[in-house]
């Protein structure tokens, strides 16, 4: 399998890492790859030029980061990260569903930033910083649990790391001991060692 990525993407860290820990490392090659340059192999496999995208065994295109991680997931070796059904899948995709929404809000704060000074818009990046925060503070009252690792858990350290590594000026650490707690403790698996945004 080929995983063309970026290695500051969060999308892509949390691809890599449940490739880690399902045990198909070594079955993927991972390929960096520049999405804003059009990257010619990227592009010829993901119409939107995103990373992560995988080249699945069957020799198709997956793209979009939750749907290649259950593939990895159900492919690799160990626990599902996902449980395959009822309320506790749910319950899972929630948590997941909320670490990918103060990604989006992050990412869009990061590419507003890089416009020229005279086109940004205060606004949007008051809405998207104030989304971001919100994402967070439902994140830390979910109370995610380190030792019960799922995709949801995952996520949501992943975001936090993140959100340090783009966005070093937000404190996203007061009020927030859960997250402070669950980074602290995921960031000293291998997986997330050897995967840490640069």
């Amino acid at each position: 399998m080929k995983l063309y990525i970026t290695t500051p993407s969060p999308f892509a860290r949390k691809v890599r890492i449940v490739a880690r820990e399902k045990g198909l490392a070594d079955r993927i090659e991972e390929i960096v790859v520049d999405p804003y340059g059009n990257a010619p192999e990227l592009l010829s496999n993901n119409p939107v030029v995103q990373v992560p995208t995988l080249i699945a065994e069957d020799g198709l295109p997956l793209t979009d980061s939750p749907v290649i991680a259950e593939y990895l997931d159900a492919l690799g070796a160990g626990p599902r990260l996902l449980p395959t059904e009822g309320p506790e899948r749910l319950r899972v995709k929630r948590l997941e569903t909320l670490g990918c929404g103060a990604l989006e809000m992050g990412v869009k704060l990061v590419l507003e930033k890089r416009r020229p000074e005279q086109e940004r818009s205060p606004s949007w990046i008051e809405r998207w910083t104030v989304n971001m925060g919100r994402a967070l503070d439902a994140l830390e009252a979910a109370a995610p649990d380190v030792d019960a690792l799922d995709m949801g858990v995952l996520t949501a350290g992943i975001a936090v790391t993140w959100i340090s590594f783009r966005h070093p000026d937000y404190d996203w650490k007061t009020g927030r001991p859960n997250l402070v707690a669950l980074q602290a403790a995921l960031e000293q698996r291998p997986s997330f060692i050897e995967t840490y945004p640069v």
